[in-house]
């Protein structure tokens, strides 16, 4: 589990397409110390296992499903992507609880400078639009967002300076491909409300 504040960028430094692919992940800031082998952690909002580390990098395996739901596909080495640790017991839940199961690739359909922030839109798989709703929750690459406004599968988003200058999203342009993961409240509201209507 997720909160979908991120702690750091990395930069992919190797990638093994044999298979499920494997990826090797230089960090900046992020100590690795006491994330051991098997833990997991937030590549962009993706949660990925880590199967190898060093003091400064670590390796987690992406499978066939993964690469389908995500923006991995596009990953190359010296791609710079967002990190974040599991959350702790006792850790501050500064977003929104997020699980790091993507659920599909969102695109930038317009970028505009509002005073020092950017305001997004992003166009969502039709599909997951149901889920999105004016002052709810989304994370996209992994980081904790409201959604500011919705129009069928298009929502708007606000991304002030703190937040362009500690992630990726800053450096988004129009048609560039995100990692979108719906708020879990939304997806099981949606679940109890069908279930409620199939009885």
């Amino acid at each position: 589990m997720f909160t979908g504040i991120v702690q750091d960028t990395g930069t992919v430094v190797e990638v093994t397409k044999n298979g499920d692919w494997t990826l090797k992940i230089k960090a900046s800031k992020l100590s690795l110390l006491n994330m051991p082998v098997g833990a997991s952690i937030a590549c962009s909002g993706v949660c990925l296992t880590i199967i190898a580390k060093t003091y400064n990098t670590f390796t987690v395996q992406c499978s066939a499903e993964t690469l389908s739901k995500t923006t991995i596909m596009n990953w190359q080495p010296d791609t710079v992507i967002n990190l974040e640790p599991p959350l702790r017991l006792g850790d501050d839940l500064g977003g929104h609880m997020v699980t790091g199961h993507v659920d599909g690739v969102a695109f930038v359909a317009a970028k505009k400078k509002i005073g020092d922030s950017i305001s997004f839109q992003f166009d969502a798989p039709h599909e997951l639009s149901r889920f999105l709703a004016p002052k709810g929750s989304v994370a996209i690459d992994g980081v904790s967002l409201t959604v500011n406004g919705v129009d069928h599968a298009l929502f708007k988003v606000n991304i002030i300076p703190h937040t362009q200058s500690v992630t990726t999203l800053g450096k988004l342009s129009v048609g560039d491909a995100v990692n979108l993961e719906a708020d879990i409240l939304a997806r099981y509201a949606e679940r109890l409300l069908h279930a409620k209507l199939d009885d």
